[in-house]
């Protein structure tokens, strides 16, 4: 599956995907970062690519319908992460991923559990 993480994720991040076997790119990359939510946005929908981030801005719909998307993937983190504790959620969502698809949702991974957006299959 094809991916792109957000400014705050590293190369440690970037390496779980891979070892997943998973395309990955990143914002740092591809010089987007200070990048404007909608600018990332719209690159991720031209590519296809299921956004990783941790930005709670990406949590709504109303501003970014993940359904036009190859999904939105919100990291939710304590307020002093550790980054084992983001590995973990990262982990976590990837397993997930074996069972269901993201593309076209919006999933938000927290500790123990992902809640998924669920839409009216109308609004496609």
């Amino acid at each position: 599956m094809k991916f792109k993480l957000d400014e705050n994720f590293g190369q440690r991040t970037q390496d779980i995907f891979r070892q997943a076997g998973h395309d990955v790119h990143t914002v740092r990359e591809e010089g987007l970062i200070g990048a404007s939510d909608n600018s990332i946005y719209t690159t991720c929908r031209q590519e296809q690519r299921c956004l990783i981030t941790l930005d709670l801005d990406f949590a709504d719909v109303t501003r970014f319908s993940p359904q036009v998307t190859g999904g939105i993937v919100v990291i939710r983190i304590s307020r002093n992460p550790t980054l084992s504790m983001l590995e973990s959620l990262i982990r976590q969502f990837l397993k997930a991923l074996k069972q269901d698809r993201v593309e076209g949702q919006l999933w938000i991974v927290e500790p123990d559990r992902i809640r998924i957006h669920q839409t009216d299959k109308e609004e496609k």
